[in-house]
C-alpha cells in the first residue's frame, strides 16, 4: 500500500511557509567552459534567513542533475526557512561539456569552486532575486549534497582530495560553511571497486581524516553497488573515518536515492519511499537547525521521535 505523503509527520519540523524560486541566474566565471547557472528558492516572508548550498549529484539523468533537480529537498529546505541556491555543476548531462578534461567526466574541482563562487557573491545573488536583499543571515551558511555532491560538500568540511593527474593535495575547506550533510557519499578512496578506479581515478584518492567540520552523514544500508565498492557500509565512510563532531543517519531499506530525494517520481529510483523521504528531509532540516543555532532543540526532538518510532525508518549515531 502507498504511504501518504505525510507519513514522516512524526518528526517535527515547523511550519511550512510559501516560498518562490527564481532561476536561471547566470553568472561568467574564469576558466569555466560554461556560465555558473544558479536557482534561488527563497521564504516569502522572513528575515535572518540562513542560507544552504545545495550540490547534486553525477546521475546518468539530464535534469535531475542540475539545477532542476532535487526539488524534494529544494523546496523543503525554502519551505522551512532556508534560502537554498542550486548550481548546475560542470558534469551535468544537462551542460553536454566534453567529459574526457583534466577533472575527468565528475568535474569535482569546480564543483567545490562553484560552491566558493557563490559565497564569494552572495551579495550579486541576492540582488538578483526580487526582494531578497537584506534578508539572509550570511554567518549562517550550511550546505547539502546528494552522492558525488556529497563529495562536494565534504570538499568544503576539510575533506582532502589528491589530484590524479599531477598529484596537487586540494584543501578546499571553507569555514564560511558551518555544517554540513552529506546524503550517500563516495567513501574511502582506498576502497574503490576497480570499475570506478578506472573510470572516476578521482576516487581513488579522498581522504575525510581532515574532515574537522561538523556534519551529518546519510546512508542507506542497501546502497551497495558493486562497481564503487564491495562493503556494504562504505557509504557511510565520511562518518567512520573523519573526526568528531558528526552524526550518522542509517536508513533501513534505502538504496542511493535515499527515498527519492532527486526528484518526485523519478525512474532511476529504486527506492522511491515517502517516508523514507520524509525521514531523510526533516532530519537533515533539524540537524542543521541545531547546528546553525546553539540551543535549538530541533535535532534532539528529531531524534527522539525517530526512535520512538513503532517502526524505525533509520538510526543515530553520533560521535
Amino acid at each position: 500500500m502507498n504511504k501518504p505523503i505525510n507519513s514522516a509527520d512524526y518528526i517535527p519540523v515547523s511550519a511550512p511557509t510559501q516560498f518562490m524560486s527564481v532561476s536561471p541566474i547566470l553568472f561568467s566565471v574564469p576558466g569555466r567552459q560554461a556560465d555558473l547557472e544558479l536557482k534561488v528558492s527563497v521564504p516569502i516572508g522572513g528575515t535572518d534567513l540562513p542560507i544552504l548550498l545545495l550540490s547534486h549529484g553525477h546521475g546518468q539523468s539530464t535534469y535531475l542533475s542540475s539545477l532542476r533537480g532535487y526539488n524534494p529537498l529544494a523546496e523543503f529546505y525554502a519551505a522551512h526557512g532556508f534560502v537554498v541556491i542550486q548550481p548546475t555543476h560542470q558534469d551535468s548531462k544537462a551542460l553536454g561539456l566534453d567529459p574526457n578534461g583534466p577533472e575527468g567526466p565528475l568535474f569535482w574541482l569546480s564543483r567545490a569552486q562553484d560552491m566558493r563562487f557563490i559565497l564569494d557573491h552572495l551579495a550579486e545573488i541576492e540582488a538578483a532575486v526580487p526582494g531578497l536583499s537584506g534578508r539572509t543571515d550570511r554567518s549562517r551558511v550550511v550546505a547539502v549534497g546528494h552522492s558525488m555532491g556529497g563529495h562536494t560538500v565534504g570538499m568544503l568540511a576539510g575533506m582532502r582530495v589528491i589530484d590524479p593527474v599531477d598529484g596537487k593535495e586540494w584543501n578546499l575547506s571553507d569555514r564560511r560553511v558551518k555544517a554540513g550533510v552529506l546524503l550517500a557519499p563516495p567513501g574511502n578512496g582506498a576502497d574503490l571497486a576497480a570499475f570506478a578506479s578506472e573510470h572516476y581515478k578521482v576516487l581513488r584518492n579522498t581522504s575525510y581524516t581532515a574532515m574537522t567540520a561538523p556534519a551529518l552523514v546519510v546512508a542507506g544500508d542497501l546502497d551497495q553497488n558493486d562497481n564503487f565498492a564491495l562493503r556494504k557500509d562504505w557509504r557511510a565512510d565520511a562518518y567512520t573515518f573523519s573526526p568528531g563532531p558528526k552524526a550518522l543517519l542509517t536508513m533501513f531499506g534505502a538504496k542511493h536515492a535515499l527515498g527519492g530525494v532527486s526528484g518526485y517520481d523519478v525512474a532511476e529510483s529504486q527506492d522511491q519511499d515517502s517516508e523514507r523521504l520524509g525521514v531523510v528531509q526533516r532530519m537533515s532540516w533539524a540537524y542543521l537547525r541545531s547546528a546553525l543555532y546553539p540551543g535549538d532543540e530541533a535535532w534532539r526532538k528529531a531524534c527522539a521521535a525517530l526512535a520512538r518510532s513503532a517502526d524505525p525508518q533509520g538510526r543515530i549515531d553520533v560521535k
